[in-house]
């Protein structure tokens, strides 16, 4: 009995764990085989605001760094206006720093796009628009 359960045990935190994995989606390529991804799982319609958010990733295949989400990559989170073409950088994350995002991102001046990854990013983004869920 006591197997059974812990094989169950151990059953259930493979499903969740496979439930939460991210899905990345490549949208740039950048110098030196780096490689930018939105996490799909992590995007959102910003009720207050109509700014769709993103999870963005760097990852380097060819060294096996795969993108990745807080903790362990490194990457920013967007608040991106389709309409505008512009953008608040929410927050940064990587291993070495905690994760936070400001309350007050809502109430910051969006910045113009950085360059052809936030343009790309933008136009792979604002192509679903109308899929994400609104919060």
């Amino acid at each position: 009995m006591r197997r059974a359960l812990a094989l169950a045990a151990l059953m259930a935190v493979s499903a969740a764990g496979s439930a939460s994995a991210a899905h990345w989606n490549k949208f740039a390529d950048g110098a030196n085989g780096i490689e930018w991804s939105y996490d799909s799982d992590y995007i959102y319609k910003d009720r207050a605001t109509g700014r769709i958010v993103v999870m963005q990733a760097i990852s380097k295949p060819s060294a096996n760094l795969m993108p990745s989400g807080p903790p362990t990559g490194v990457g920013s989170v967007y608040a991106m206006d389709c309409d505008k073409k512009n953008v608040i950088n929410m927050g940064g994350y990587k291993p070495s720093a905690a994760f936070s995002i400001s309350n007050e991102w809502r109430s910051e001046t969006p910045k113009k796009l950085g360059g052809p990854e936030d343009e790309a990013l933008l136009a792979a983004v604002c192509a679903k628009a109308g899929s994400y869920p609104v919060k």
